[in-house]
């Protein structure tokens, strides 16, 4: 065999080797896959309902890109299949936890308009019944409070916000309860005193 010849048989070997040492083609496929799961979680709200999982799947497909320039296609594709996977799952987390952060919401909205609507009318009924002013003045504040703290919770519902409409109406139900409760109490000393 003449050396010329060795030396391309060599050569050839050596890429063979090379290219079976480093898992042969980049994983375009599975990168694009993964890609694909991570756009599929950040839209369904991953970045706030399932942060570390959906961190953690850019940061498997940054690794299986660092792989591929590196030409260690074996560590790309494993690490391209974690961020897949990984993204897949931080979808399926930021879906469910979306929509208990939605129903969560929605109920503290409901909680708090029919306090509000309990609290306006027994504030009217007080002012019927000539309850003190000092004992209005509170409940009307409260109200007040409470009606803007519900405008702010639906403007975060529409958006889709659902921590914050449920911290924005965070202690308002009980709040207005109380002052119920308490317009209540005074209309009855009231209507006590005038019989």
């Amino acid at each position: 065999m003449s050396s010329v010849r060795r030396v391309v048989l060599m050569l050839t070997v050596a890429a063979a080797v090379s290219s079976v040492a480093c898992g042969g083609d980049p994983p375009d496929k599975e990168m694009q896959q993964a890609q694909t799961a991570i756009d599929a979680a950040g839209a369904a709200g991953a970045d706030q309902y399932a942060h570390d999982e959906f961190v953690a799947s850019q940061q498997a497909l940054t690794h299986a890109r660092d792989a591929v320039t590196q030409r260690d296609y074996r560590l790309a594709l494993s690490q391209a299949l974690d961020a897949r996977t990984r993204g897949q799952t931080a979808e399926q987390e930021a879906t469910e936890k979306k929509a208990a952060a939605r129903r969560a919401a929605d109920g503290a909205i409901s909680d708090a308009t029919m306090a509000l609507g309990a609290a306006r009318a027994m504030l009217q009924t007080a002012e019927t019944a000539r309850v003190p002013a000092r004992a209005a003045v509170g409940g009307r504040r409260t109200i007040a409070d409470a009606d803007k703290a519900l405008q702010e919770a639906r403007a975060a519902f529409e958006k889709e916000n659902f921590p914050r409409a449920v911290e924005a109406l965070n202690g308002v139900a009980e709040r207005l309860q109380s002052v119920t409760r308490d317009l209540g109490a005074a209309t009855r000393a009231g209507n006590r005193r005038r019989h």
